[in-house]
């Protein structure tokens, strides 16, 4: 609350305001949690098989019962495994790269 009065008295706009004092702020806070559930809803995709939708592990394992594929499960799910991956570090190294950027003002 101290922050928006101060803005106030500044005589920033609400619009000016809300960028360039409440926003970083926030965002600063959120972005951890944010990305953490980014990052379980990613891998937990596997479960919406159970309601009929494919997945990459769905679409492995129907890949798999065709007589073209049957020799190949290890490398399709390493493969799997290794798409998993690249995704969660890479949203994880976002996720780095922004809290940086936003904390740059905090640090002393």
């Amino acid at each position: 609350k101290g922050q928006i009065e101060a803005a106030d008295a500044l005589g920033l706009g609400y619009w000016r305001r809300t960028r360039l004092i409440v926003l970083p702020q926030a965002l600063t806070m959120v972005i951890p949690p944010l990305v953490n559930t980014f990052i379980g809803t990613f891998k937990d995709t596997t479960l919406v098989i159970i309601i009929g939708l494919m997945d990459l592990l769905g679409t492995i394992n129907a890949a798999l019962n065709d007589a073209n594929w049957r020799g190949t499960s290890a490398e399709a799910y390493m493969f799997a495994a290794v798409i998993y991956f690249c995704f969660c570090f890479f949203m994880s190294r976002y996720s780095q790269m922004l809290e940086r950027e936003f904390n740059k003002g905090r640090r002393r």
